[in-house]
């Protein structure tokens, strides 16, 4: 099973989504979970996975998520020093047993040009990083996803759940 997470940040508090599917080209979800954080740590340049990383964990954990493969909005690593960014201390934290790909759709300074996939007609790229599975499996897979776009349908849906959840 595949699990697509993303988080939403509020004055109160976190939204964390997660979809799950078994197929790379599903076009709908296999299940959807939602959690609720009313506590989150303060945003730190430079240090995004302090705030995220525990976001995530908590979905996986409350709602027993057993994945093979997480994809997440961001980065695995981050610039050509390939700095741990939120996918490394998330793989870190998961004792390196499920595989992690970043999907961000902004590039970070220094981000090697080989992180670079097109979708569909855009011209806009998206960066996807990995562990756990190598960069060119990674970025073939995201690629393969379901969607004419740029961002996979997978990964807006859970953008939208998230950003929909009431705290």
């Amino acid at each position: 099973m595949i699990l697509v997470v993303d988080v939403d940040y509020r004055e109160e508090g976190a939204a964390v989504a997660g979809v799950t599917f078994r197929n790379w080209n599903n076009s709908q979800p296999e299940a959807i979970y939602l959690s609720s954080l009313h506590t989150i740590a303060d945003y730190e340049p430079g240090a995004f996975y302090k705030r995220e990383l525990p976001c995530i964990l908590t979905l996986i954990e409350e709602h027993a998520i057993k994945p093979s493969l997480i994809v997440i909005d961001g980065y695995v690593h981050l610039g050509a020093d390939r700095k741990p960014g939120l996918g490394a201390h998330l793989y870190q934290a998961l004792r390196q047993k499920i595989a992690i790909i970043g999907v961000a759709k902004k590039s970070f300074k220094d981000t090697p040009t080989g992180t670079e996939i097109f979708r569909g007609t855009s011209h806009k790229p998206l960066f996807v990083t990995s562990l756990g599975i190598t960069q060119a499996e990674a970025k073939s897979l995201i690629v393969s996803m379901h969607g004419e776009h740029r961002v996979p349908t997978l990964l807006k849906q859970v953008d939208s759940v998230c950003r929909k959840a009431s705290l």
